[in-house]
């Protein structure tokens, strides 16, 4: 048959008198299948959670020994910093070079004495005090405890 221009328009279908109805053992199956997956999703999450937390933890071990190597070469280069820093040789060129400092005259020097302090639980020898041999021959009061 050919198609000459022809138009074949059908009957129309009145469906404003149909009920529908919801079948019972569709919906049974649709939330089994939802069940389904989400366990399947589940399952996937629990296998892949601990290769992802290994990864993550690997990675930060790298970062922290990149740390770590980078300070211990910050702490070399100030070590090296303050040695040279604390050389007297070069203290006293800068300062009797660049700043115009010279050593100061006997007559010009003060020697200023502080006096020691002794820590907590310490004590000095007084002066005259027996020694400590002298002492141990000494009969002690306290030796005789029940």
């Amino acid at each position: 048959m050919r198609d000459e221009g022809f138009v074949l328009l059908g009957k129309p279908i009145d469906n404003s008198r149909v009920v529908r109805q919801v079948d019972p053992r569709s919906r049974r199956e649709i939330w089994l299948i939802l069940l389904l997956v989400a366990l399947l999703a589940g399952g996937l999450a629990l296998y892949a959670w601990p290769a992802l937390e290994i990864r993550r933890s690997g990675q930060a071990t790298v970062d922290l020994f990149r740390e770590k190597d980078r300070l211990l070469e910050e702490k070399r280069k100030l070590q090296l910093e303050k040695a040279a820093l604390e050389n007297l040789g070069r203290v006293e060129a800068i300062a009797s070079h660049e700043l115009g400092l010279q050593p100061p005259l006997p007559a010009q020097s003060i020697v200023v004495e502080v006096p020691r302090t002794t820590p907590a639980g310490q004590s000095v020898a007084r002066e005259g005090a027996a020694p400590r041999e002298a002492r141990a021959e000494r009969p002690r009061a306290r030796e005789a405890r029940p």
